[in-house]
């Protein structure tokens, strides 16, 4: 019989990283009363969890010492070295009979470095990011992109499920995040091609609940738009997904293509947008911020530097 949650002796499973999209998921995930022991680098974010029967660690060290099972979700590949203290003697301690699970936006060489380096210190790896933002992950409807040897995909494909209504095994290391990453490039330049329309119109004295009726009504009408649409109106920029976080992703995206020769013209110019948008200081406000560069170009106002 399973331990409840509360119980000190439980087996537990590690949650590393509760942000903006970290906390969500490791909510749904001690709500379906998955034994979790989490912690964060900013301490007041763990709070929900604790109230929600997670254990909170005192330290990320805490968290591996006592799960078998380790998901991360941590900012980004300088983070997540830092915090799992990778290219020091005490990554090895950590990982060693351990699976890792990232759940993070990284380069897929980085995630095939990381898994290289957790296999050789007697761990196992499972890439696992995400296509959603932060109402998906408050609804567990994100989709997991696994990479990995199958086995181990396996085994914690159903841990995912509180999390993700879809896990989508894409091969080995590495593959899950270029999956990501071709998912990535379609959305980020959806969204900044959305945020142009909604710009278009609005200049154009067109009623923008008109024009939300009409998107909704077509082809076109999708979770993106009924999320957008709505913020984009409003210039309601409440984070979902950072700016800095899409720009980031862009980037990403273009490293890889320029690795592989593959020309990326759509990609380049909403990488140019989003990167207008954080330079005016929306880094940590929605992507739908991309709005913002497009009305300074219409209206001549220099980005701030």
């Amino acid at each position: 019989m399973t331990q409840p949650t509360g119980s000190p002796d439980a087996p537990r499973y590690g949650f590393v990283g509760l942000g903006v999209m970290g906390q969500p998921m490791a909510l749904n995930l001690a709500r379906a009363g998955t034994p979790l022991v989490v912690w964060n680098r900013t301490a007041d974010r763990a709070e929900a969890l604790r109230a929600a029967g997670a254990r909170v660690a005192a330290g990320v060290e805490e968290v591996f010492a006592r799960a078998r099972v380790v998901f991360v979700m941590l900012l980004d590949e300088g983070v997540t070295d830092s915090v799992l203290g990778r290219g020091g003697p005490e990554f090895g301690k950590l990982v060693a009979g351990r699976v890792v699970v990232s759940m993070g936006s990284t380069a897929p060489e980085y995630a095939r470095g990381l898994a290289a380096d957790v296999h050789a210190a007697g761990g196992r790896f499972v890439e696992a990011p995400v296509s959603g933002s932060r109402k998906p992950a408050e609804a567990g409807q994100l989709v997991a992109m696994l990479g990995g040897d199958r086995d181990t995909v396996e085994e914690v494909r159903p841990l995912l499920a509180p999390m993700c209504r879809e896990t989508v095994h894409c091969g080995g290391a590495g593959t899950g995040l270029l999956m990501k990453l071709a998912v990535n490039l379609y959305l980020n330049t959806t969204v900044a091609a959305l945020a142009e329309a909604v710009h278009f119109a609005q200049r154009q004295d067109l009623d923008l609940e008109t024009f939300r009726a009409v998107v909704e009504s077509g082809q076109l009408g999708s979770g993106v738009t009924r999320v957008k649409v709505p913020m984009l109106a409003g210039h309601d920029f409440t984070v979902q997904a950072a700016t800095s976080d899409a720009y980031a992703s862009t980037r990403l995206i273009a490293d890889a293509a320029r690795a592989a020769g593959i020309a990326t013209p759509l990609l380049d110019l909403s990488s140019d947008l989003y990167g207008e948008s954080v330079r005016m200081g929306n880094g940590r406000l929605d992507m739908s911020s991309v709005l913002t560069a497009l009305e300074a170009r219409t209206d001549g106002t220099p980005e701030t530097a």
